[in-house]
């Protein structure tokens, strides 16, 4: 078992930067991978940015690349994201999501490989 909590977010202006952290805890394994999956009301969950503690790779959403960055600090269990020019459709909870076993780099961006998910942090970027 695997537990995640999820801290940061917030509401902040288009243009702006926000981060949000992810503390993993509960298990003796470290998630395998794990990462930043968002939903905005009325769509689906969708993978945002992933990162493999086996290979060391990390995985974005196009729409999100080259803006936020995702970052893992083993020794503390923790995993980070940090987000710079936010857009109005970045607006979503956002979700931490981890899973103990190897998952297909063709799959790691979507929801059904995480078996671990935390509560979710609210990040709303207005206008």
């Amino acid at each position: 078992q695997v537990e995640l909590v999820e801290s940061g977010g917030g509401s902040v202006q288009a243009g702006g930067s926000l981060s949000v952290s992810c503390a993993a805890s509960g298990s003796t394994n470290q998630p395998a991978i794990w990462g930043w999956f968002r939903q905005a009301p009325g769509k689906e969950r969708e993978g945002v940015a992933v990162s493999s503690r086996l290979t060391g790779k990390t995985y974005y959403a196009d729409s999100v690349k080259g803006r936020f960055t995702i970052s893992r600090d083993n020794a503390n269990n923790t995993l980070s994201l940090q987000m710079n020019s936010l857009k109005q459709e970045d607006t979503a909870m956002y979700y931490c999501a981890a899973t103990t076993t190897i998952v297909a780099a063709t799959q790691v961006l979507m929801v059904r490989p995480y078996k671990y998910w935390g509560q979710g942090t609210q990040v709303t970027v207005s206008s």
